[in-house]
């Protein structure tokens, strides 16, 4: 499937100033589509798609969906239509046979038959080893690769469809996810967010040990999803309840993981450049969580991530333009 470049477009052309720029994001499920209003305005601000202008986009679960069309050259409007019309559906499935299934036809519609030689820059989706307990991360490029460049495959020879599902494999909402590697290697995964949910560290480590930049030509724009108040249980049946609490533990692991990452990336990279955006909303209005499939909802936390976008626009423009 065809999925992006559909629309012709006049772009800003930038010359290369010695700079390696990152974008990364978290994952969140629904609440990608905060992710979405941020990058919207990002994308109109620098004029060309977001592949032309970040040399590096690492991406966590919904962040991973995401950081793969940007790769493959979408626009933030063909991934935001795609968002709109998949995610409500898959999110309002209850029982994880259902929802893996779901999650697979939506992963082989979109992405088709393409492999990570097809991405247009840098890219990293983030997985989960079942068995390990370690990242497993998609790249494209052998330049990303940290040794062993001689039996490097993009990707690990896997689809983007397989790497991004496993990406998003939220276990146990979702089944985990089966890879076979181009080396023949048969690997369980499951979500990224259970060891990067917040993929930056892993991306500026690449910038930097892989790829040789120095710190200082080094800027990030890490984005997350928001943080928002949990949605009341209200008066359910039993099961429902245990669902819902369920739900509100993945999440909190998830959150804690990307809090704990971020602070990380302070402690061991201060000198670099960052601009994080993932605000905290407090109004009860904005209760939700990331199984969220109220299209209206989900596109109320599209236009709270325009609005973050806006406070801080004038750093952006510095790292960007």
């Amino acid at each position: 499937m065809d999925t992006c470049g559909a629309k012709q477009i006049l772009e800003t052309q930038y010359v290369p100033d010695g700079l390696c720029r990152i974008l990364t994001l978290d994952g969140g499920g629904a609440k990608g589509f905060y992710t979405l209003g941020v990058l919207k305005e990002i994308e109109a601000m620098i004029d060309c798609p977001l592949h032309k202008r970040f040399d590096l986009i690492f991406g966590t679960s919904t962040g991973a969906i995401i950081a793969a069309l940007l790769g493959l050259g979408c626009t933030v409007d063909e991934i935001h239509e795609l968002y709109r019309k998949h995610v409500p559906t898959v999110m309002a499935v209850k029982s994880a046979n259902e929802k893996t299934a779901a999650l697979e036809k939506l992963a082989r519609e979109i992405f088709g038959t393409r492999t990570f030689e097809d991405v247009k820059t840098g890219i990293g989706v983030v997985s989960t080893r079942w068995l390990t307990e370690r990242p497993m991360i998609f790249k494209g490029s052998v330049l990303q690769a940290h040794g062993r460049q001689g039996t490097f495959k993009p990707g690990f020879g896997v689809s983007i469809a397989d790497a991004v599902q496993a990406s998003c494999s939220a276990y146990p909402f979702f089944n985990r996810k089966f890879v076979t590697t181009a080396a023949g290697d048969k690997v369980e995964l499951v979500d990224g967010g259970y060891c990067a949910n917040n993929p930056t560290l892993y991306a500026i480590a690449d910038a930097i040990h892989a790829l040789k930049h120095e710190r200082s030509n080094i800027r990030v724009v890490s984005v997350g999803v928001g943080i928002y108040p949990e949605p009341p249980q209200g008066w359910k049946m039993w099961f429902a309840k245990r669902y819902l609490i369920s739900v509100q533990l993945l999440q909190k692991t998830l959150e804690i993981n990307t809090q704990s990452m971020d602070q990380l990336r302070e402690i061991l990279f201060k000198d670099i450049p960052t601009i994080r955006i993932s605000d905290t909303f407090e109004r009860p209005e904005m209760a939700t969580d990331l199984m969220e499939h109220d299209l209206d909802k989900l596109n109320v936390l599209r236009q709270r991530g325009g609005e973050s976008f806006a406070t801080r626009e004038s750093r952006l423009k510095e790292f960007l333009l």
